[in-house]
């Protein structure tokens, strides 16, 4: 774990598999506006959104309409081109059918529909209750805390197992104890996080030091801790026992503690609300036929903890010295141009590798991944950016500063949110920004904000590449923080260590 702790080994890390290496749009940079056909274009591809709703299973029915809260996931729910996937969606798409059948209407053009709408996490309990949704799917396991609020429908799963998970380099487990004084990244908004403060609970009566929980980014998912744990960037998380080993064939160096479990002889199912007995009664029925044992959910589980994909995990002390003397190139041209050197970094790794010979099919060069010819346009004017690093990355710092200036100059965007999406129009070219933004604001989302609003439309119109794209950047990004603050904490612990052997000296 030691050498992962430097920022240069966090960079020495690339998930390479997940997104191919992208490129900046030539400059001859489209207008600011959609045009009509572009409009025409959107337009065809909204999906109006009911406005919220509350009543149980009668009033679905005479919609013949049932909306799935579901997370944005790539374990539960993915849309790539318009092609949805994930375990929620095909249970979504079962209790479809499973309703045309059981109840049928006499016209054919009036079907059962299940509606998948994509919410952030943290918000699917809480859109739930205000009607935006009939159930909350995304592999919630039932708490206590949760039961407070909502009610669950029968379950998919009765032993579900919280299982603590550690990387390749992390200290050794070997009783729940062990975890006593130690750091474990988990959601705020998930079970574990629950678990695990009433864990310390029973700490603080054995007289033990209580375990540092550290609430975990919101946008990022169980996979993505678990990717991030794999590449040595977090010590300890904890994730269900089934999506740990859905995973372990994609991050090869996970450490799955069955020794022990944070929990066990949970229940996995989908949430509804309390007063919904009718919908309880229903699903009750469908889930009899499709939770785990029967044929078909079996084959779901098969489905999903399948995969044969591999991470490059470069870690070699030529990867790490590349990474350190690139560090203060990126911080002088985001000085420059305004932007936070850490983003620019993550962008750098997501694109190259931080390797300046990077070369694509395209004709993009360099760390950054730029056309020469966009570098040579008069708003950008950067020369020798496929022979100078300096050049390269100071040529596309330039032109994400004129992609913001130009196509994200609304004070409606956060800072965080304008970076995001001038990332995605460096990818995806700002002509579909706006699409993506457009489509975002006519089917009920928010075009101000990336994560779980206008990431969706970028799945529909140009898949996933745009938005791994944009999601690699980021989770690079707060492993770069996370890496900054261990530095600093360590840092400052030595500067008290020597500061108090030399006053022990004096006396």
């Amino acid at each position: 774990m030691e050498r992962m702790k430097s920022v240069a080994g966090v960079c020495a890390v690339l998930l390479w598999s997940l997104c191919g290496m992208a490129w900046a749009d030539d400059p001859a940079l489209p207008a600011a506006e959609l045009t009509a056909q572009e409009e025409a274009e959107v337009d065809a591809m909204v999906l109006p959104v009911p406005p919220a709703w509350i009543g149980d299973f009668d009033g679905m029915k005479e919609r013949r309409l049932v909306r799935v809260l579901v997370p944005y996931s790539r374990t539960f729910f993915v849309v790539n081109q318009g092609r949805q996937q994930g375990i929620s969606y095909e249970l979504g798409k079962a209790l479809e059918a499973w309703l045309n059948k059981n109840h049928p209407y006499e016209r054919k053009s009036f079907q059962w529909r299940v509606m998948f709408i994509p919410v952030a996490r943290n918000e699917l309990l809480p859109k739930l209750l205000e009607g935006m949704g009939d159930i909350a799917a995304g592999g919630l396991t039932v708490t206590e805390g949760r039961q407070q609020t909502v009610d669950f429908a029968a379950p998919f799963a009765d032993d579900v197992r919280e299982s603590v998970i550690t990387g390749k380099h992390s200290k050794p487990l070997s009783k729940l104890e062990d975890l006593s004084g130690r750091e474990v990244t988990v959601r705020a908004s998930s079970s574990y996080f629950e678990h695990l403060i009433n864990l310390n609970k029973t700490f603080k009566e054995k007289g033990l030091a209580p375990i540092d929980v550290k609430p975990a980014d919101e946008n990022l998912e169980s996979e993505d801790l678990l990717e991030m744990v794999n590449a040595g960037l977090l010590e300890t998380t904890v994730v269900d026992r089934y999506i740990a080993e859905a995973w372990s064939k994609l991050y090869t160096d996970l450490k799955i503690h069955d020794e022990f479990y944070l929990h066990q002889g949970a229940q996995f199912a989908w949430a509804i609300r309390k007063s919904s007995p009718l919908l309880k009664s229903e699903l009750a029925a469908f889930v009899k036929t499709h939770r785990t044992g029967t044929v078909f959910g079996n084959s779901l589980r098969n489905k999903y903890v399948k995969n044969s994909k591999r991470v490059l995990n470069a870690t070699s002390e030529a990867e790490m010295k590349k990474f350190r003397e690139m560090v203060g190139l990126f911080e002088r041209h985001a000085g420059t141009y305004n932007f936070d050197h850490l983003m620019l970094m993550a962008q750098g790794f997501q694109e190259s590798q931080l390797n300046q010979s990077a070369r694509s099919h395209r004709g993009a060069v360099g760390v950054m991944q730029l056309l020469p010819s966009t570098a040579a346009d008069k708003s950008v004017a950067i020369q020798g950016i496929d022979k100078s690093a300096d050049r390269n990355i100071e040529a596309g710092t330039k032109y994400m500063r004129l992609l913001a200036d130009k196509y994200l100059n609304d004070p409606e965007l956060t800072p965080l949110n304008k970076t995001l999406m001038t990332f995605a129009a460096y990818n995806a070219g700002p002509g579909n920004l706006r699409k993506f933004r457009r489509l975002a604001e006519k089917s009920g989302l928010d075009p101000n904000v990336w994560f779980d609003n206008v990431e969706h439309s970028a799945a529909r119109i140009v898949g996933r590449e745009t938005v791994d794209y944009v999601g690699n950047i980021y989770k690079y990004y707060v492993a770069y923080k996370l890496t900054e603050e261990k530095n600093r904490q360590r840092a400052a612990s030595q500067q008290a260590s020597a500061a108090a052997g030399s006053g022990a000296g004096q006396n």
